[in-house]
C-alpha cells in the first residue's frame, strides 16, 4: 500500500494534535511534519516534499491560499477550516477536498480516497482549465464543487451516478451521499455532457457509464440498473432516443 508523506499546516496547536490524532488511524497517510503558520508551512514543504498537505486558511502572516501561491511545486491539498465561504476558492486552485470543523470521519475518510485517483495538475493548468469551464459543457472527468448545509464535497462528475429532481431541489447521487441543490434539472442537462449523462425521463438524469442492465417496461418504456442497484424508468420518449444513440 502506497503511504502519502503529509504535513499538517495550522496555527491552531489543539486543531493539529486533534487531526493529527485521527489521521493515525489512516495506515496509508504518513505524517512527517506540521506547522503553525504559512512560512513555516513553506519550509516544511521544501524540506520533506509532501504528497498531501492539511491546510488551514485563516492563518497569522498569510492565509493559506497566498501560501500556495509561493510554493514551486503544489502537494495535494486538503482545505480544513471553519468557514465554507472559501469552498469556491479552493476549488479553483484543485484543491482535493475542502473539509469544515469539527471534522467528521466519513468526510475525511472520503477525501483521503480521492488520493488514488487524482492527478496532479499545476497551479497555472487549473487557473485556465477554469476559465475555460464557463463556457463549456462539463465532462466526466471535471470535479465540481456541492455545498449541501454545513458539508461540503468535491465530486469527480464520474462518481454522480443520477441525480433526481425534488421539488425545486435536485439530489445529486454519489457513493453514499444525497446532497440537494437549489436548481432544476434542466439547467444540469443543459451543462452536463450528453454522452454520458442522459435524460431517462422528468425527474431523473442518469450517468450511462453506470448502467449495468436494461430490460423492457411499460408502455414501451425500459427500465436501467444502475451498478449501484439503483433502478430507473426510461420514459417512453426518451427511450426511443435511448435506442437510436446506443444501438449498433
Amino acid at each position: 500500500m502506497k503511504q502519502y508523506k503529509t504535513i499538517v499546516i495550522d496555527d491552531e496547536r489543539l486543531a493539529r494534535e486533534e487531526l493529527k490524532s485521527v489521521l493515525a488511524k489512516f495506515t496509508d497517510i504518513e505524517i512527517v511534519d506540521e506547522a503553525k503558520n504559512g512560512d513555516e508551512g513553506i519550509e516544511k514543504i521544501k524540506k520533506h516534499n509532501p504528497d498531501l498537505i492539511f491546510l488551514d486558511v485563516s492563518m497569522p502572516g498569510m492565509t493559506g491560499f497566498e501560501m500556495l501561491k509561493r510554493l514551486d511545486t503544489i502537494p495535494h491539498v486538503i482545505f480544513v477550516t471553519a468557514y465554507d465561504e472559501y469552498a469556491i476558492k479552493a476549488f479553483e486552485v484543485n484543491a482535493l477536498d475542502y473539509l469544515l470543523k469539527p471534522i467528521d470521519n466519513d468526510r475525511l475518510a472520503e477525501a483521503i480516497d480521492k488520493l488514488g485517483s487524482n492527478e496532479e495538475q499545476d497551479f497555472e493548468s487549473s487557473a485556465k482549465n477554469r476559465l475555460e469551464r464557463k463556457d463549456r459543457r462539463l465532462t466526466i472527468t471535471d470535479r465540481v464543487f456541492i455545498k449541501d448545509g454545513e458539508k461540503c464535497y468535491f465530486v469527480q462528475l464520474s462518481e454522480v451516478r443520477m441525480l433526481e429532481s425534488d421539488g425545486n431541489y435536485v439530489k445529486v447521487y454519489f457513493g453514499k451521499n444525497r446532497p440537494l441543490i437549489l436548481r432544476s434539472l434542466n439547467s444540469f442537462e443543459d451543462r452536463l455532457d450528453p454522452e454520458h449523462f442522459f435524460r431517462a425521463n422528468r425527474k431523473f438524469i442518469i450517468n450511462l457509464d453506470w448502467v449495468e442492465r436494461v430490460e423492457n417496461w411499460f408502455n414501451g418504456g425500459l427500465q436501467v440498473e444502475l451498478k449501484s442497484g439503483d433502478k430507473v424508468e426510461i420514459s417512453r420518449r426518451q427511450a426511443i432516443r435511448f435506442k437510436e444513440m446506443l444501438s449498433f
